[in-house]
């Protein structure tokens, strides 16, 4: 039963490796982590006090989402400068200050950059807008003429993700293209300026001593200068992570790779070489496209987030993502969950859909308990898995998607642009407890009502109540995480699948195995084999349904 079926994944050239091709990255969502100064929204202030508990956690590094100056039509992906720190969040001092005690704690700093779009008030726009059409201000966006006998019609039938057309008409009669929010212009990245504006960018971050950034929307920055229409009747919208044909004119573009081989030109020319993570939401097949060794790092693995926890289509998506890694000698990066998507404990507590995400799934009925059991073995299945991971804020707490918000306090532009008919994202949002038995837990000095209300049942899952509990969330996640730094076997390298039956899936990580129990059926675990850890008690030396355990041979 021990004999390894098939190997995967081959070791990393010696002189190839670094610390980014096994790292576990903890995803700050900025404004709901922790708060300093008692204006119920995360900040600066509020994390470099948190540092302590991310080092304890075990992670290699932290990704904060957007911390720019923006107007927050879109909770800071629409941004008004790139080279500063949104005042709400604090000053350009207390970065520099977060940078350094990140690092004297051995914790790597990635920022977010979003280069697909700006911010309606981003100087460059406001410029724009001034300027006649034709000018050298509109070329570095996609201002067009509209469609019909007056130009009332957009140039294309085009949509947004965020609902609606994907146009909207100036005072002077032309249309700028927002794949997003109106307030969210998309820039021409076929513009010499735009391209020197964001090198400059990078290496402004880069010099004050951040260690890479995670771009949003990778695979949306270049257009089909042709435009052509998608050939859909009415506006819908356009979801970031829909199917994408074979030559979409706005997804996974050709054109991208060139900008992205600049970009690690200069990431490459640090004495310590910085690194890139893409959010490309693209077909198996292309993935690699963006991760040849003179591209991107490493990309999100969505195919894995978006899937069922069913044994087929599990294997099937770690099968296909690390043949497509191997062929750019990439490491994997996997992801169970982020700002963007419903929380693993609620998706994994309702029956599969074939979507996932807040957007889709609101108001499934969900098995909270069984969502939870799920979603500690698919803890311990994601950190066994070759490569990197990614952790987002709260997943190791067991934290569940709120999707009872007041309607009053909704942020997402989804609801505004859906017509108060799809709630959006703001449930996956909501500010982590950290003490006590009732909000804000510790999240805001002072009791301050945090921006977005927390449930009152969070009482039990606050850091300071899953702390020392040993069948707690919090301490499988600690455990793990601390395994995984001492077993060598674990992160970037090889695997193998072992033959178990259809339900069951084991793999070798060297001398350890992760078994993952799908089955409503108890698994016999290998004999003369010790339990690491499990998700979940065992019963005996037999493996429950919905738990995953990583144990070792043993020596004899």
């Amino acid at each position: 039963m021990l004999n390894p079926s098939k190997t995967l994944v081959t070791d990393p050239p010696a002189d190839a490796y670094d610390w980014w091709r096994s790292a576990v990255i903890y995803q700050v969502y900025i404004r709901s982590f922790a708060d300093g100064d008692g204006d119920g929204i995360g900040d600066l202030a509020g994390l470099r006090a948190r540092l302590p508990y991310l080092a304890q956690l075990g992670i290699d590094a932290l990704w904060i989402n957007p911390w720019y100056p923006s107007p927050m039509a879109d909770a800071g992906y629409d941004v008004s400068d790139y080279r500063d720190i949104e005042p709400v969040f604090g000053a350009m001092d207390e970065a520099r200050a977060l940078i350094d005690e990140a690092h004297a704690l051995n914790l790597r700093i990635i920022l977010d950059i979003v280069p697909n779009h700006t911010s309606a008030e981003h100087p460059w726009f406001q410029e724009a807008l001034a300027a006649e059409p034709g000018s050298p201000a509109r070329e570095r966006f996609h201002f067009r003429e509209g469609k019909g006998a007056g130009g009332e019609l957009p140039p294309n039938d085009w949509h947004a993700v965020f609902g609606g057309p994907a146009w909207h008409r100036v005072p002077d009669g032309q249309w700028y293209l927002h794949l997003f929010a109106p307030e969210q212009p998309d820039l021409n990245w076929e513009n010499p300026e735009v391209r020197d504006e964001f090198d400059d960018i990078l290496r402004f971050w880069f010099d004050l001593g951040i260690d890479g950034f995670r771009i949003d929307v990778a695979h949306g920055m270049v257009k089909d200068p042709e435009m052509p229409d998608l050939g859909r009747g009415e506006f819908a919208s356009e979801d970031l992570d829909s199917p994408v044909r074979e030559r979409h004119p706005h997804w996974d573009g050709d054109g991208l790779h060139e900008i992205f081989r600049r970009w690690r030109a200069i990431a490459d020319s640090y004495p310590e070489p910085k690194i890139f993570v893409a959010e490309a939401v693209v077909p198996v097949h292309r993935h690699s496209d963006y991760l040849r060794p003179d591209e991107l790092h490493t990309a999100f693995n969505f195919n894995f987030l978006k899937g069922p926890l069913e044994p087929g289509p599990l294997r099937s998506v770690i099968d296909s993502t690390s043949a497509a890694m191997a062929t750019v000698d990439a490491p994997a990066t996997w992801v169970l969950g982020n700002h963007d998507q419903a929380r693993p404990v609620t998706r994994y507590g309702r029956e599969y859909t074939g979507v996932r995400g807040p957007k889709l799934d609101q108001g499934l009925p969900t098995d909270l308990e069984l969502g939870t059991r799920r979603a500690r073995a698919a803890a311990l299945l994601m950190l066994a898995l070759p490569g990197g991971a990614y952790i987002y804020q709260g997943e190791e707490l067991g934290l569940w998607e709120v999707e009872d918000l007041p309607e009053s306090v909704l942020q997402d532009p989804t609801w505004e642009r859906s017509g108060h008919t799809v709630r959006g994202r703001d449930g996956c949002r909501v500010p982590l407890p950290w003490s006590g038995v009732h909000p804000p837990f510790g999240f805001s000095p002072e009791e301050a009502d945090p921006w977005l209300p927390q449930p009152k049942e969070w009482d039990l899952l606050t850091v300071d109540a899953q702390t020392g509990e040993p069948e707690s969330m919090l301490e499988l996640y600690r455990e793990a995480l601390r395994l995984r730094r001492e077993l060598p076997t674990l992160g970037d390298g090889p695997m193998a699948w072992l033959d178990t039956p259809p339900d069951v899936l084991a793999f070798t990580r060297g001398p350890v195995i992760c078994a993952f129990n799908l089955s409503t059926a108890l698994w016999q675990l290998p004999a003369d084999t010790t339990v690491l850890l499990a998700s979940n008690p065992l019963d005996g030396h037999k493996l429950p349904p919905n738990t995953a355990v990583w144990i070792t041979q043993n020596q004899g």
